[in-house]
């Protein structure tokens, strides 16, 4: 089983990191380890002063796939689910600015959010204007919709498996809207997909 994380994939947040808009996917993965799951906490880990939350769309793959074309993608998920890609943007900005690749302040244990449930995407209407959200103690903190992807979920199916063949369970973060920003010992993070809680855990 593949995590497959897509960057940058909303403008806004591209921005707020001073990042441009890319042509292309920006695609990066992380390990099996790397899955918080059960709505279990999360551990703030001793590398990094600066962990920020990043709640993402995932869709998960139904069916082994190479070379998809765009015209079959939408047939290789049927459920969606939510997460969060934890990054050490700390760890993250010491390496980009040193031309170093930065798969250790994104792939680190735990840093994979997913939700207990996934939804059958039959279920959530217009998959083209899905809305979903983050709360920390309550208070809104990121809100996007998939109306604001650079790269639809059938593109994103599209590229990646150009380089990757996609395998039954594969998993693919999406991108983060604007908004993102540290976590503290004690932040309790609930995710929605539209009206649902799809996830509520403490950080500690």
């Amino acid at each position: 089983m593949k995590i497959i994380c897509i960057g940058r994939n909303f403008s806004e947040h591209a921005k707020e990191l001073g990042n441009e808009t890319p042509s292309d996917p920006v695609v990066f993965c992380k390990p099996d380890t790397a899955l918080l799951r059960n709505n279990d906490p999360f551990f703030i880990p001793d590398f990094s002063n600066d962990i920020h939350h990043e709640v993402e769309l995932v869709i998960k793959i139904n069916r082994v796939g190479k070379n998809i074309q765009p015209k079959f993608a939408s047939k290789y998920f049927d459920e969606i689910g939510l997460g969060i890609d934890f990054t050490a943007r700390d760890l993250q900005s010491k390496l980009r600015t040193n031309g170093l690749p930065w798969e250790i302040s994104k792939a680190f244990d735990s840093s994979a959010v997913i939700s207990k449930k996934f939804i059958n995407k039959s279920a959530l209407g217009d998959l083209s204007n899905l809305d979903f959200s983050l709360t920390i103690d309550d208070q809104l903190v990121q809100k996007g919709s998939t109306n604001e992807m650079v790269f639809s979920f059938e593109d994103l199916i599209c590229f990646v498996s150009k380089f990757f063949t996609l395998k039954i369970g594969d998993l693919i973060y999406t991108g983060t809207p604007a908004g993102v920003a540290p976590v503290k010992i004690n932040d309790r993070l609930k995710g929605f997909i539209q009206e649902q809680q799809m996830f509520d855990f403490k950080v500690k």
